[in-house]
């Protein structure tokens, strides 16, 4: 290690490494100007779309003067505003639909996966406010600049998948309050449109509109469960159709391995809304701050989902059985009228809170993929996706169902093996006194100090094999994955195996190529 990288944060900033000296010359300290400059004749215009204050930073590192704790206690609210939403209740209802789960079990699942969830998402959160960098980036330090173009390609999929869920739900939210009146396309694109607005703009704009979201979208909740426990609910009206044994248990892992994923897919974006906290902010305050901010509103939500499934009344009994989650809130608030169609539109919109981390994160993670796409401003990519994942939303509009419980599945396989490589390269490797003994913060551009990545490419690897040997899907079903079911149905093991491999293979392999190469 040279001598000006030897100076290093003291107690929670004692693994991140600084190069001090040479901090006035870092790009990232002026991304306008860089941007400006880089587009001659385009210039001005850039000038002065950024001036208007839309933000220019991508993802450089964010320098540690130009940090600030406004935005700390941000980290609790915004997360309750992204999850308390629309788009949270379908999750819980898929224990019925799709599972034969009564409530007291869809409970329990919630609670127990989700925790697991909401610890991943809360560590990577805490690597923020260490590093200045952006999650996409961080993953350079533990699997290389090729590592993380894998990672970030993955990551752009999740985030255009989560967005086509949101803007599908949220499209046929306003289309059920007055049937035949507004097409489902034209709602689709009404939410896109919404969602794009904030994320254009920036993390300032991210920020604010998150701070106070969670405010109405609540109370919203608590009428939910208000007007169904009106309409009666009963927990044990799915005790005769519950599987037992190990069909059981199969049903319980594999809506677990959704409800994870709802959590986990999260992770990947979750130190990108607090890069911007200094380097000295205590890491179990964020850690604290993301995990409540996730297990509150997601297992309060998600349980709604669950026991509204649950309602006796007859006239629910169509809607239970198709499974439509607009239906079933429309049924649920039917009593107030047009005070009830007032909320489904506050419901439909809700899911905009949702959608703008997917959207913001999706521009962020394009740029990630390497020097001639972070040239491109973020503003554009954000853009893009934003026509991506609408245009996906139209053309399967009518599948909303199987493209949430497949999605959620699979999306929990790759964020359980990236959590576990970015954990042991912080814990293990990066550690004071470790064999690295921090992050050099200046090089994360420079894929020729950065680790090679085969280590964290190969660990990977063994993470998808993990996965395919326990899943679960529809459309395949793994050998461990079967024999932990019954009745010729699987049980989804997926992310815990993947999670296990990847977990497993790492370190001897970074030991490995840090033996052979040092970094």
């Amino acid at each position: 290690m040279s001598p000006r990288q030897s100076a290093s944060f003291e107690d929670d900033k004692e693994n991140v490494l600084v190069d001090s000296a040479a901090v006035d010359a870092l790009p990232e300290r002026s991304p306008e100007t860089a941007i400006v400059k880089r587009y001659g004749r385009f210039g001005p215009i850039l000038e002065r779309i950024f001036a208007s204050g839309v933000e220019a930073r991508g993802v450089e590192r964010v320098p540690e003067d130009e940090r600030s704790t406004k935005n700390m206690y941000n980290n609790f609210l915004m997360w309750c505003s992204v999850n308390c939403v629309l788009t949270t209740i379908p999750i819980g209802v898929l224990a019925q639909e799709y599972y034969s789960l009564t409530l007291p079990h869809a409970i329990a699942t919630i609670l127990c996966f989700g925790a697991l969830g909401a610890l991943s998402v809360a560590f990577i959160s805490t690597l923020g406010p260490k590093t200045g960098l952006r999650t996409m980036i961080i993953t350079r330090y533990s699997s290389g600049y090729a590592g993380g173009i894998i990672y970030s390609i993955l990551n752009i999929l999740t985030q255009l998948g989560f967005s086509v869920t949101a803007v599908i739900l949220g499209g046929e939210t306003l289309a059920s309050i007055n049937p035949g009146t507004l097409p489902l396309v034209v709602g689709i694109i009404i939410v896109g449109i919404c969602s794009l607005v904030p994320c254009f703009i920036g993390y300032e704009m991210v920020h604010i509109y998150e701070r106070y979201a969670w405010m109405i979208m609540s109370i919203v909740m608590l009428f939910l469960w208000g007007l169904g426990g009106r309409a009666g609910f009963d927990i044990n009206t799915q005790k005769p159709l519950e599987a037992t044994g190990r069909a059981l248990s199969g049903d319980i892992l594999t809506f677990g391995g959704i409800v994870f994923g709802s959590f986990s897919g999260w992770a990947p974006v979750a130190a990108d809304y607090n890069c911007r906290l200094p380097a000295d902010t205590p890491p179990l305050k964020v850690f604290f701050l993301t995990f409540f901010g996730l297990m509150v509103p997601v297992c309060f939500v998600e349980i709604l989902g669950a026991t509204l499934m649950t309602i006796s009344d007859p006239a629910f009994t169509d809607v239970i059985a198709a499974g439509d989650t607009g239906g079933l809130l429309s049924q649920v608030l039917s009593p107030w009228k047009g005070g009830g169609k007032f909320v489904l539109v506050l419901l439909a919109f809700s899911v905009v809170a949702n959608n703008i981390p997917n959207t913001y994160s999706a521009g962020i993670s394009v740029q990630a993929l390497g020097r001639p796409f972070a040239i491109v401003p973020r503003f554009v990519w954000v853009f893009l996706a934003f026509v991506t994942y609408t245009v996906a939303g139209v053309a399967g509009r009518e599948h909303f169902s199987e493209i949430l419980s497949n999605f959620l599945s699979i999306l929990s396989y790759w964020t359980a093996f990236f959590i576990v490589i970015v954990a042991e390269e912080h814990f293990i490797f990066r550690r004071k006194n470790g064999p690295l003994g921090g992050y050099n913060l200046d090089d994360y551009d420079t894929p020729s100090k950065l680790p090679i990545g085969f280590a964290g490419i190969l660990a990977g690897c063994f993470g998808v094999a993990g996965a395919v040997v326990g899943m679960s899907q529809v459309w395949y079903t793994g050998p461990l994955g079967m024999d932990a079911g019954a009745d010729g149905y699987g049980a989804d093991l997926g992310f815990e195996l993947s999670a296990a491999f990847a977990a497993f293979m790492f370190p001897p392999l970074r030991w490995l190529e840090i033996r052979l190469t040092g970094r």
